[in-house]
């Protein structure tokens, strides 16, 4: 007989433990506990059954890993978090007895400093983990750049996540490693790559930032605190491989006049700088004792030459020693086989232009921008465009004095200008001179109001739809106050059955009319299927009001004369009764045949059938509900012989199919009636 095991001890009860006994169990407070979960990574879960990991209760409350709090148990962190519990209530002492030069002295040589480099190198071993993290920490940092400083949130906080932000910027506008953007109502989306990873974050928008009296900042503050150490270690490492100085350079007196990217000046290491990080990285090795192995040998070399190359000269050795062995590499290519070009009997040879590369494309889609001088007039995002254009090679970037400084010129009327990017309305030309003697001056006027000739005006939109089709576009689509085509995400690629949005989309035939009875249709259907009911329970409810409402006497007068009406008409169809003859599907297959023969004896004679519009709009309606109904009989069919699990899984693909190609036809609907209206302004 085994071993009988108690209740609560194994299982559910102990691979899990409640917040209250993790609390207790590392002996720290609440909000520490919390900070040292958002540190760790470490996160409630959700056990299979609650009640027996609650040990039988089957009160609410909140668990986690017990081994992930054994864990815990051994972390730097927590002792680290009650020295400064043990400064914190020296601190209350001295400023209780009124002892500010105590406090003062505790303040600046006994605070306890919180750091976390060990636990960025545990929680990401190599430099790729840390750059697939990158998305919540850039989306934190540049949210909190552009909040505004109040008693959660110290300017000191915004001040650090507005430098790191700008400095990212930088290294991204270096190495060009800018791919998409997109503008969305939560603000402006961004695609990077670095290292061969995608990383994406969100910037919002530079409008005045309303901050939500619900949302608990100190949780907020304590992510801040652990992107803001990920982002620099990222950043060190990122300038560090560019052979960059980290951190650059920062032009305060810039910065508060509002340069934004120019304050951040980009500086290269010397040579003593790479010298000493090059020894830095290899081991020492004794210069007395020669060299006795392979390998020893084969490790001096690759140092020297990893020096010279950081020292800049390893290219000009390279250059020379090609020149120098020029004549060694074709003695010794002698005996080997030579492919010369074909040469033709008049003295011609083949194609022997090099053919455009992978890499010709990706540096000409980086550069697309760099035979531009853009002015960016005064109501367009500047920070947003100059990110932009700077990241496709745009050096040359001016903007009205008003935004700020670092500008290439803040005079709109420079002739180096090329492109403008204006966000407002055409300004309406002036009225003509009243006498001739002010014609002049009416002329210089509208010259000063009027466009520059020779430039090109274009929407800020014109920028991001560049960037996302890979090239430059035709810039007359987005003419100053012209409508602007549809600016759609370059994530969202539309999938088979669905919308797109970029596919024309074909007249169906169907008036204006008729599109507006099935777009209410539709409505209709949507709304009585939101409320639970549909057209015949609609109908039923008004029948019964309405007999409510009426008298005995006018029922029984309407009863007689419907029972009249159906004695009339009784045995007959609707259509029947009104004179119209239905025909059965085999009547109308003969009346095609029939047709058919006619036309072919018309055409045999020279002569013409004439066929009304109706008549063959009818034949093709009934054509098409025949092959419908035949293909709905075979599917029957099928579905007959599939088994139940099977047919439900296939009735829930017809369902979403049916859903997706509802959606499709009243897009495509709304759309066609949309060009009709363009047309018709234009007309």
């Amino acid at each position: 007989m085994g071993k009988i095991k108690k209740k609560g001890v194994a299982g559910n009860a102990s691979n899990f433990i409640t917040r209250t006994q993790a609390v207790r169990k590392l002996q720290i407070s609440l909000p520490d506990f919390r900070r040292l979960c958002i540190f760790k990574g470490i996160y409630p879960r959700e056990p299979r059954n609650k009640k027996k990991a609650n040990k039988g209760s089957t009160a609410s409350t909140t668990f986690y890993y017990t081994k992930d709090i054994q864990w815990l148990l051994h972390e730097p962190l927590v002792q680290q978090f009650r020295e400064h519990k043990i400064f914190s209530k020296k601190l209350t002492r001295a400023l209780g007895r009124g002892d500010f030069s105590e406090a003062k002295r505790l303040e600046a040589l006994h605070k306890p400093r919180i750091k976390l480099d060990h636990i960025i190198r545990e929680r990401y071993p190599s430099f790729i983990d840390a750059i697939r993290d990158l998305d919540d920490a850039l989306c934190t940092i540049f949210l909190f750049a552009n909040l505004p400083a109040n008693r959660d949130i110290p300017a000191s906080t915004i001040a650090t996540c507005a430098r790191l932000a700008n400095e990212f910027q930088q290294w991204v506008i270096r190495k060009r490693a800018l791919r998409r953007s997109f503008l969305s109502i939560k603000g402006i989306y961004y695609e990077a790559e670095i290292k061969g990873q995608s990383v994406l974050w969100l910037v919002p928008y530079k409008f005045a930032q309303h901050v939500p009296a619900e949302v608990d900042f100190r949780i907020m503050l304590t992510f801040l605190e652990w992107y803001t150490t990920l982002m620099g270690f990222v950043l060190f490492k990122l300038y560090t491989l560019e052979g960059l100085v980290y951190p650059p350079k920062f032009d305060k007196a810039l910065d508060e006049q509002g340069a934004g990217l120019r304050a951040i000046l980009l500086e290269a290491k010397k040579i003593g700088q790479l010298e000493a990080g090059a020894a830095a990285a290899t081991p020492t090795r004794d210069i007395t004792r020669p060299l006795e192995t392979l390998e020893e040998k084969i490790k001096q070399v690759e140092e020297e030459e990893k020096v010279r190359r950081l020292t800049g000269q390893a290219e000009e050795e390279d250059a020379a020693a090609a020149e120098a062995n020029t004549d060694d590499v074709e003695q010794v290519n002698e005996g080997l086989d030579k492919f010369t070009p074909i040469v033709a009997k008049d003295g011609t040879t083949g194609d022997i232009l090099p053919q455009p590369t992978d890499d010709d494309t990706n540096s000409k889609t980086m550069n697309m921008f760099a035979d531009f001088t853009v002015f960016l007039s005064r109501e367009t995002p500047r920070e947003a465009l100059e990110f932009i254009l700077r990241s496709f090679g745009c050096k040359r970037i001016g903007w009205d004095a008003v935004l700020g400084e670092g500008a290439f010129t803040t005079d709109d009327s420079n002739p180096a200008i090329t492109h403008q990017i204006v966000d407002r309305p055409p300004l309406a030309p002036p009225a003509p001179a009243a006498d001739g003697g002010d014609t002049e001056m009416a002329g210089g006027a509208a010259a000063a109001r009027g466009k520059v000739l020779g430039r090109i005006y274009v929407q800020p939109q014109y920028i991001w739809d560049c960037v996302n089709a890979g090239r430059v576009l035709r810039p007359d689509a987005y003419a100053q106050g012209a409508e602007l085509p549809p600016h759609l995400s370059p994530w969202d690629k539309s999938k088979p059955g669905q919308y797109d949005p970029t596919a024309p989309v074909e007249d169906n035939g169907d008036s204006e009319e008729e599109e507006d009875v099935e777009e209410e249709e539709d409505v209709s259907m949507v709304t009585n299927g939101e409320n639970g009911l549909d057209d015949n329970d609609e109908d039923s409810e008004e029948e019964d009001s309405e007999e409510e409402e009426g008298s005995g006497e006018e029922d029984s007068d309407e009863d007689e004369e419907d029972e009249d009406e159906e004695d009339e008409w009784a045995g007959f169809d609707d259509e029947e009764a009104r004179g119209i003859a239905v025909p059965s599907d085999d009547e109308a297959s003969d009346d095609d045949d029939l047709r058919h023969q006619r036309e072919l004896e018309a055409e045999a004679a020279g002569r013409t059938v004439s066929t009304s519009t109706a008549a063959k709009k009818s034949s093709a309606k009934r054509k098409a509900e025949k092959a419908q109904k035949a293909r709905e009989e075979e599917l029957d069919r099928q579905k007959a012989m599939m088994t139940k699990k099977k047919r439900k899984l296939y009735e829930r693909m017809e369902f979403g199919n049916k859903k997706r190609q509802e959606e499709k036809e009243r897009l495509e609907s709304k759309r066609r009636k949309i060009e009709r209206e363009k047309r018709k302004s234009k007309n």
